[in-house]
């Protein structure tokens, strides 16, 4: 029997050769692709960054060059026109545009930006948080530039129903009651009587 499982391995071994020679050959041919498509990529990659870069980082350093000369104005009333913004920052120095942000509705959202022509107005434009314009508190900050993939962290906010038993923690405080008297705190639901006792 020793001899026979011997003289059958081999056999499936012969067999086995020429399938295993085609499957690494098949690997190879595989391997030879990929390193070929990467190779693609990379000049492609390359390509696009080179070409991308300097508009990205001329508009950026322009960017932040523009809110380094430019103030934020919050708390500005509804029916204020830009003409009366000017006005009243005029002191600081030469302005270049005013603009006063809307919703899609165009209406006003109830703060504007000023652009000046100098970095020095910046300063000037600071001294004016605090004034009143139209009856209006305004807040006067330095405008930051916004960094594109950045959020500012808003923490969460933490759930009413942690830390209830299971059962509770999907029911709601309050239910309607099926009596149609409105809403009716959960720890006084009404009784309901068995006809059987």
């Amino acid at each position: 029997m020793d001899r026979e499982d011997v003289v059958m391995a081999a056999t499936d071994n012969e067999e086995a050769a020429p399938e295993l020679d085609d499957m690494k050959k098949r690997l190879k041919e595989m391997e030879d692709e990929a390193a070929a498509l990467r190779e693609m990529q990379a000049k492609v990659e390359k390509e696009m960054s080179s070409t991308q870069d300097p508009a990205a980082a001329t508009s950026q350093a322009s960017r932040e060059e523009v809110d380094s000369r430019s103030v934020f104005i919050g708390n500005v009333d509804y029916s204020c026109t830009p003409e009366e913004v000017q006005q009243h920052f005029q002191s600081c120095g030469t302005i270049n545009r005013i603009t006063i942000r809307t919703d899609k509705y165009g209406q006003p959202k109830g703060y504007a930006y000023v652009e000046f022509f100098e970095t020095e107005a910046v300063q000037e434009a600071l001294l004016l948080n605090e004034t009143e314009l139209r009856g209006r508190q305004l807040k006067v900050t330095a405008k930051r530039t916004n960094i594109p993939g950045m959020k500012q962290f808003r923490p969460r906010r933490p759930n009413p129903y942690m830390g209830l038993p299971p059962r509770a923690s999907h029911m709601p405080p309050y239910f309607y009651s099926p009596y149609g008297y409105g809403k009716v705190p959960r720890y006084r639901m009404p009784m309901r009587y068995s006809p059987y006792g």
